[in-house]
């Protein structure tokens, strides 16, 4: 493959950064954004917050223990979807080539464009002025010859960095960083290698293949190239990306729950929330999985299979009850999930019977108002007193489209 330019970009504290420019009584403080639940983690720190060690993932109790003077901000979600998509869409002004990888990170395929701007240094000088213009953010970029390697640079140099790692540095480069930080390496397989002596990337370029054959499977000829620093992976922009295989919502519950009616009610928001997600992209699915975690953490699926695809809310509920009334539960629930597979795409077309057409036009109706609105605008009886849908957007989010479905 020819020399390519990749260049990452991954924006700093991106939720917190968004609260702090949106309020300026927030700016230098140490903030950590969470859900709006009574049962929520820190989704992401200020770097103020993070010099104390607050983290992502913490608990609120352990980042005031870290850091007694955090000050709490509700996250909003359509705050950062709505940042997030405008910064995306500035990006395709310099390569049609953008593959969105979260919320807040991105890579740029620049191989074409560097001759139109000069060279890729100053395309992300270029990038990080117009996005601290326009929105009051920073970001870090990272460039070199390989999205695995474009990744690992913008890791390099936080907050507002820029580092750039040219083929003839890769080795050198490597043989200093750890091999956990290469993306795609966790913590299980980072312990795994440590017991064969590989803790640098270069120790894992070096070792030989064969044996990481053995151990791995057939993931091992992958972090042997990861280690050389190899990477052909194209960069896929979202209308290449290949078709969606599920929609699904999952959610931590506010306190164990152990009563039926209050399970059932949670499952009838979940549905309509993958419901209706599934009828704004035109995809109907054929199998329902409930998700269940105990409060041990005990984690299981399992799964409905429906005669017909199906996409409207009441159906989806109605399988996960039929899962649901199958299962003995052995403890409190923490978290619930459900989710919709075998996908396909539906035309637009109203039942043919009179019953399910005003069924249809009803649902319809109601998605309408709650696009406008926001969700839950419109709901259903027994949903009017609970606490409506998930506050906490994954990092995950991508915009524009169905693969953008997965928050917790």
């Amino acid at each position: 493959m020819p020399d390519r330019t990749i260049l990452h970009l991954d924006m700093n504290a991106f939720f917190a950064s968004v609260e702090q420019q949106a309020n300026p009584a927030l700016r230098g403080k140490p903030i950590a954004v969470i859900g709006s639940a009574k049962r929520t983690v820190i989704t992401t720190a200020s770097y103020e917050a993070r010099a104390c060690g607050v983290k992502t993932g913490m608990t609120v109790f352990e980042g005031r223990q870290k850091c007694p003077g955090l000050l709490l901000v509700v996250g909003d979600n359509r705050k950062y979807t709505h940042t997030s998509s405008q910064i995306m869409a500035m990006l395709q002004e310099y390569t049609p080539l953008v593959e969105v990888f979260s919320i807040d990170e991105a890579f740029l395929d620049l191989t074409g464009s560097v001759g139109l701007f000069g060279n890729a240094e100053r395309i992300a000088y270029l990038l990080k002025a117009q996005i601290r213009h326009q929105f009051g953010l920073t970001c870090s970029i990272g460039i070199a010859p390989n999205k695995l390697l474009a990744k690992l640079a913008s890791e390099m140099k936080k907050p507002d960095g820029l580092t750039f790692i040219s083929p003839a540095e890769v080795a050198r480069i490597l043989d200093a960083v750890p091999v956990g930080d290469l993306c795609g390496i966790g913590k299980k397989t980072e312990r795994l290698l440590t017991l064969y002596g590989i803790r640098s990337c270069g120790d894992l370029g070096r070792f030989p293949v064969e044996i990481l054959s053995r151990k791995f499977g057939i993931i091992g000829e992958r972090l042997h190239q990861m280690g050389l620093g190899v990477d052909n992976s194209p960069v896929v922009p979202a209308e290449d990306a290949d078709e969606v295989k599920s929609v699904g919502h999952s959610t931590t519950l506010a306190r164990d729950l152990t009563e039926r009616e209050e399970i059932l009610k949670c499952l009838l928001q979940l549905a309509e929330m993958v419901g209706r997600r599934a009828r704004r992209y035109r995809v109907q699915g054929k199998t329902v999985t409930l998700t269940v975690r105990y409060a041990d953490f005990t984690t299981f699926n399992r799964q409905e299979s429906c005669a017909a695809p199906i996409n409207r809310s009441e159906d989806i509920y109605r399988a996960a009850v039929q899962i649901l009334d199958n299962l003995h539960l052995e403890q409190p629930v923490r978290l619930l999930g459900v989710r919709l597979t075998n996908l396909r795409h539906s035309a637009e077309q109203l039942p043919l019977f009179v019953d399910e057409r005003k069924k249809a036009l009803a649902t319809c109706v109601m998605d309408s108002v709650n696009n406008r609105y926001g969700d839950f605008a419109v709901t259903f009886g027994t949903l009017l007193h609970e606490e409506k849908g998930s506050k906490v957007i994954s990092p995950a989010w991508r915009p524009d489209g169905i693969r953008r479905v997965e928050v917790e």
